[in-house]
């Protein structure tokens, strides 16, 4: 039987992880997740990619907005800047309206992460947003590109036994991690229900260097993998491929241990 292994959450975009033992689904996502993102000081948003340092800043979430938190500073709360001034922030080729949320915040970011940058708030994701993919439209955070994250706990065990040092399922940064799987089903999978809600497979996520970065420190210590290893069997049109992008078509609350219907139509 399929079930929910684990849950994650990313409050802002390339920062360290929650796992959270229940997740509320929104059309454009789970809630809270990748509703900030720090923008460098042309606007443009700033990830692991080139800044792998970020994966060290820890969220946490309260009512009102967030704490940062790291080793070498203070922890941070941020309010949610409602009301505070706009900027315009650049995700790939998209352009969207943010909430900018102050100098303390920019200074406090700006000193782990090396470069001066800033961090801002979606406040709309609804409406600030738009995204289409093979006919489907829909809405989407500061994500890459898609709502959600879909991978399976079977598919990153195959994986491991081609490494030589086996890499945590963090290093993908997925929403949602299925138990009970075989390795590498959830290609052929299209419609998942967890209790009242239900989502849609829509395509494969071709994989960066981010997957190299390890999300405890920061750093790189196998440069290239586990990007190669899965490059020699997982490339296909479009990337290397590991985990499914998914959208809500159907929202509610889900939670760990939660049993995964599935349809491949």
């Amino acid at each position: 039987m399929l079930s929910i292994a684990s849950l994650h959450l990313y409050p802002v975009k390339s920062l360290r992880s929650l796992e959270p033992e229940v997740m509320d689904l929104e059309a454009w996502g789970a809630r809270g997740d990748r509703r900030w993102v720090v923008v460098d000081a042309d606007g443009i948003f700033l990830t692991q990619r080139k800044d792998p340092i970020m994966a060290t800043v820890r969220v946490l979430q309260y009512p009102n907005g967030i704490v940062l938190q790291h080793a070498t500073q203070p922890d941070l709360r941020v309010p949610f800047p409602d009301g505070g001034p706009i900027a315009d922030v650049a995700v790939w080729k998209d352009t969207i309206s943010a909430r900018d949320a102050g100098d303390e915040a920019s200074l406090w970011l700006s000193a782990i992460i090396g470069k001066s940058c800033r961090l801002t708030y979606m406040d709309a994701p609804a409406s600030a947003r738009p995204g289409h993919h093979a006919g489907h439209d829909f809405q989407v955070s500061f994500a890459d590109g898609f709502p959600l994250l879909v991978c399976t706990t079977a598919s990153l065990q195959d994986l491991n036994t081609r490494l030589k040092v086996p890499v945590p399922m963090e290093r993908f940064r997925p929403n949602i991690v299925i138990a009970g799987a075989a390795p590498w089903e959830e290609d052929s999978w299209v419609t998942l229900r967890i209790g009242d809600v239900e989502l849609r497979n829509v395509k494969p996520c071709s994989r960066c260097v981010m997957t190299t970065v390890d999300q405890a420190t920061g750093t790189i210590p196998h440069k290239g993998e586990p990007l190669r290893s899965l490059g020699a069997f997982r490339r296909q049109e479009g990337g290397i491929m590991f985990g499914q992008n998914a959208l809500v078509v159907r929202g509610g609350r889900i939670k760990l241990g939660d049993p995964v219907q599935l349809s491949k139509d």
